[in-house]
């Protein structure tokens, strides 16, 4: 039998998962150094990183990523924040990802399989350089 998780708990994680969907790289930033994990994930398995991918926030993936998140974290579906990048076409992103350690071949689809899928020769060759 498991606990139903506290109230405050559960609104204090959907405001964290707010602001890395939002880039609000300064106070996502002041709650991971005070303790909150770099790789929490949401009942998806999307983490902080993956919603800051998506959406575009470059700012706020350095700050997790500078903060020990993980950046080949897949979600519940498999895929990377580096796909979710690729994916969005968010050039800053993808670029912060490849400088804080992502694989390009980590996830499914990987970010590699997506440029190929969307015809992106260009990332192609930035992967091969990685």
């Amino acid at each position: 039998m498991t606990e139903a998780p506290d109230p405050e708990v559960v609104e204090l994680a959907t405001r964290i998962f707010d602001m890395a969907r939002q880039g609000r790289t300064e106070a996502l930033a002041a709650y991971v150094d005070a303790g909150v994990p770099a790789n929490l994930t949401n009942d998806k398995g999307d983490s902080l990183v993956m919603l800051a991918a998506y959406h575009g926030h470059a700012d706020a993936v350095r700050a997790l990523l500078e903060r020990g998140a993980e950046p080949n974290q897949a979600n519940d579906r498999g895929q990377t924040p580096l796909a979710g990048a690729v994916f969005k076409g968010e050039e800053a992103v993808i670029r912060a990802l490849l400088d804080g350690g992502a694989d390009p071949a980590a996830g499914t689809p990987s970010a590699v399989d997506t440029a190929r899928m969307f015809g992106k020769a260009d990332l192609l060759e930035l992967f091969g350089a990685h």
